[in-house]
């Protein structure tokens, strides 16, 4: 029969675990550093590795990063001038390499800005010259309407004005007809 382990021991086992794995990541990344040649510091290993800066000044992780010190501090100044030059003849290749991407980046980026700006420019004219010819339609018509319209309008207002000539003409036969009985009216009452 086995004896079932206690939630306080399970997580005891589960935090030493995650502490190992921690540790041989941190001294896995300090043997890295040290061989491709990179400073070797508390602060470099407990960025680089992910952890925290007290788990690199733990016993038994602080030696190891202290004797990788030691070995980089005992390297030949030479050897470690070379590969500074080497780093910056390589940091000054890859930036003329990527300043020659860039360039035809942009070129690229630009030729494809204006065939997407020249096909929008022939999709813009067909969808308005439809759009246009729709306008000058309802334009043209709306003109017809208002053209017969204006005629209708111009037509009443002749017939209204001849009316009216028609009707000032009354006006005035009936006031001189009015006059002259007005006078006969007079002339009768005095005679």
């Amino acid at each position: 029969m086995t004896s079932r382990r206690k939630p306080a021991e399970v997580l005891a086992e589960s935090r030493r675990q995650d502490s190992r794995a921690k540790r041989r990541r941190v001294l896995a990344t300090v043997d890295q550093m040290l061989a491709q040649g990179d400073p070797v510091t508390f602060a470099a290993v407990a960025r680089t590795a992910g952890v925290s800066n007290w788990l690199v000044y733990a016993d038994g992780v602080r030696e190891h990063i202290e004797k990788a010190r030691g070995q980089q501090a005992s390297r030949p100044a030479q050897e470690r001038l070379t590969r500074a030059t080497t780093s910056s003849s390589s940091i000054r290749t890859d930036l003329e390499l990527a300043r020659a991407e860039i360039q035809a980046l942009r070129q690229e980026r630009d030729h494809l800005k204006g065939v997407v700006q020249r096909s929008l420019g022939q999709q813009l004219e067909q969808v308005a010259s439809k759009d246009l010819v729709a306008r000058i339609d309802e334009l043209t018509r709306r003109n017809h309407e208002l053209t017969t319209r204006l005629n209708q309008i111009q037509g009443e207002n002749s017939e209204l004005q001849r009316r009216l000539r028609e009707s000032e003409d009354d006006v005035a036969a009936v006031r001189s007809n009015l006059r002259r009985m007005i006078r006969s009216g007079v002339q009768a009452e005095v005679s």
